[in-house]
């Protein structure tokens, strides 16, 4: 397992996962919303950000976390391994919140250092609406994938089912 994408709404906990991730399997981590957000929260345009993520993802190894739905399928066709974390609403919204008073004033190690940790109103209806805007499209895609037998997905729900796969992860180095 070389390639790991690592998927779901914001505060979901992609990027801790990730890290951990990283320490079990010694695979370098890439936080795509670091490389998305320009200074003062400018976003990259879509073409050059197209060529950005096909070039993480050409690399051999990696651990991949962040949405990005358009090139969603980019990072799909590379991955091994799939995770995508199905948590509940109101456990996003905690984090996102949680996180806007921990970094005040200050970046998120998994963001640009130029991206003060923030919340407005429309990330919180971004998260708030992730359920019925996103998270069907891609249930589907990776139901879709998996019927083909082409990647190993698992899909969590809670957060002890996260601390059980990182369990097994330790003891095996496998899944």
């Amino acid at each position: 397992m070389n390639r790991v994408l690592v998927l779901g709404s914001g505060g979901s906990g992609k990027s801790t996962l990730s890290q951990n991730l990283s320490k079990i399997l010694h695979l370098p981590v890439i936080h795509l919303d670091k490389h998305f957000w320009k200074p003062n929260w400018v976003p990259t345009p879509n073409d050059e950000w197209d060529k950005v993520v096909e070039s993480f993802t050409m690399k051999e190894q990696w651990i991949i976390d962040g949405n990005y739905s358009r090139t969603m399928d980019i990072r799909i066709s590379r991955a091994d391994l799939i995770i995508y974390l199905d948590m509940p609403r109101w456990l996003c919204m905690y984090r996102i919140l949680k996180r806007r008073v921990m970094y005040h004033k200050k970046s998120r190690p998994d963001m640009n250092e130029e991206c003060p940790e923030k919340i407005d109103f429309e990330f919180i209806k971004w998260v708030w609406n992730y359920r019925k805007r996103s998270r069907i499209k891609t249930i589907e895609k990776l139901e879709l994938v998996q019927a083909k037998n082409q990647k190993q997905i698992i899909i969590v729900k809670t957060q002890k089912q996260v601390k059980e796969l990182i369990d097994r992860l330790e003891k095996n180095k496998a899944i």
